[in-house]
């Protein structure tokens, strides 16, 4: 037990002690502490006072910048008010001078109406003494002489009326005169085309004239073939390395060209391959065909066609009028007649419209008897054409009535494209023989007093003897002349023939 106490003792020793040293070590670390946590709020304390200063600098930069830009404003708008101020007096001064002038016109008008009542005074002064001296002359009462004077004043009015009516009629015609040239040549001077030299071809042309003997083929089998299949005329003579095609459709002429043509290339011919090259060549031109009045009523600028219109126009393209392409023509006739009507203040549409269709019955004339522009005018009324449109159509030969500005605008447009130099083959020399021949045929019957050709030699107007020629006599000299025409002259299209007789009675008064 004794040995036990020393070694407590010596630990209760050591323990004080170490309680001792953790006492002071804990208050050594609190200071330490207190000491740290007092230097970090120093330093937010300066940090904060940092930023207030700042912040202070700041916010006095942003108002010395937002008071330039106050007086900035303020001067601009002073500026502005400045100008404004300036423009008002200047209007004001303005206004004061107009005042000054309408005062100024004022007093002029009434210093007029002054001389003017004086005028009138005058006048009326000298009227009375005018009926006076008429009175003391003539002997006459006051209403007398007054009729006397206004007849006199009256004819004297008329003369003179009428010698200014004739001055403003010549004044308009010479007006009008000179803006119908300035829209023809204006309208000209736009549509500056090139000359048309398309025409349909009616020759084949050969490699060899060993190539003709086997289109005839065996016993004539490929060439009878090819005209079952075509409808086409094949002409094999003496020309060489060349063969003509004869038909009066010219699409059908255009297929057998274009399956001859493919036949040659390919070498084999014989019936079955004739006939699938024709089927194929028909549908190739067909689609050609819509393709080409499709594209002509783009270039026209006429949409909403019916398709069978727009085919009709296609085939056009294979058809000619003394050397002229009939569709070319159209599509130029259509951008003519547009400019004139725009020119004159029509309706471009409808103008546009009926030149470009003006021709459609030459894509069937040879198919039906009649004038192409009463053919054309009927095909496009079945397809649904506004009115206006048909009568340009059929009226551009003055078949029917012109009813409307547009269709003379068709007509004339028409003649432009068709008369300007280059656009037909037909010479001056070979027209003027044409039409010669034309009216002699009608001059060497009997009782023809004289013969006009017109419209191009379209019609041919016989004027004959009253006294030898009655009306039924009249009747059957235009079928003579019409048979004897299409039996003695060739000639495209048709003739229109009138026989116009007149019977005049003079009487003398003496």
């Amino acid at each position: 037990m004794l040995e036990v106490l020393p070694q407590l003792l010596e630990i209760i020793v050591v323990g004080a002690i170490a309680l001792v040293a953790g006492y002071y070590l804990k208050q050594s670390q609190v200071k330490r502490q207190i000491q740290l946590s007092q230097e970090e709020g120093q330093r937010i304390i300066t940090e904060a006072e940092t930023q207030a200063k700042e912040k202070l600098l700041q916010a006095k930069d942003e108002g010395v910048k937002v008071r330039e830009e106050a007086v900035q404003e303020a001067k601009r708008r002073q500026a502005e008010l400045q100008v404004q101020e300036q423009r008002f007096h200047q209007r004001r001064e303005k206004l004061d001078r107009r005042f000054d002038q309408i005062e100024s016109r004022a007093r002029n008008i009434e210093q007029r109406e002054k001389r003017l009542r004086h005028s009138e005074e005058e006048l009326e002064e000298i009227r009375r003494q005018r009926l006076a001296e008429l009175e003391r002359v003539a002997h006459m009462a006051q209403d007398q002489a007054r009729e006397l004077l206004l007849n006199t004043v009256r004819e004297e009015s008329r003369q003179d009326m009428a010698r200014i009516i004739r001055e403003v009629e010549q004044e308009i015609r010479e007006e009008a005169d000179r803006r119908v040239r300035e829209i023809l040549v204006t309208t000209m001077q736009r549509c500056a085309s090139d000359q048309v030299a398309e025409a349909v071809i009616s020759s084949v042309p050969l490699p060899n004239d060993d190539m003709k003997g086997r289109i005839i083929g065996r016993q004539g089998r490929n060439i009878r073939t090819i005209e079952q299949l075509t409808g086409v005329d094949i002409i094999v003579d003496d020309t060489p390395d060349a063969i003509m095609l004869s038909c009066f459709d010219p699409v059908r002429r255009e297929v057998a060209r274009l399956s001859l043509h493919k036949l040659i290339q390919d070498g084999r011919i014989h019936p079955a391959r004739i006939e699938k090259i024709v089927k194929k060549t028909q549908e190739e031109v067909e689609a050609i065909i819509r393709e080409e009045g499709e594209k002509a009523a783009i270039d026209a600028r006429v949409p909403g066609l019916h398709p069978e219109i727009i085919k009709l126009l296609g085939r056009m393209k294979y058809r000619t009028s003394y050397g002229q392409n009939v569709l070319a023509h159209s599509v130029e006739t259509a951008h003519l007649a547009a400019m004139i009507a725009a020119e004159l203040g029509a309706d471009p549409d409808v103008a546009r419209a009926g030149a470009l269709l003006h021709d459609l019955g030459k894509a069937v004339s040879h198919e039906v008897d009649g004038s192409h522009a009463l053919i054309g005018a009927e095909i496009a009324r079945r397809y649904g054409v506004p009115p206006k449109v048909v009568n340009c159509i059929a009226s551009h030969h003055h078949d029917e009535e012109q009813t409307t500005v547009e269709a003379i605008i068709v007509e004339t447009a028409d003649a432009i494209s068709g008369a300007r130099p280059g656009a037909r083959r037909e010479t001056l020399e070979v027209y003027t023989k044409r039409i010669k021949a034309l009216e002699g045929v009608a001059n060497s019957f009997a009782g023809v007093h004289e013969s006009f050709a017109l419209q191009a030699g379209r019609e041919l107007r016989i004027v004959v003897k009253p006294e030898e020629i009655d009306d039924l006599a009249s009747i059957q000299l235009s079928r003579d002349i019409a048979k004897s025409i299409e039996e003695s002259l060739e000639y495209p299209g048709q003739i229109k023939v009138t026989v116009i007789r007149e019977t005049r009675a003079v009487g003398y008064a003496k």
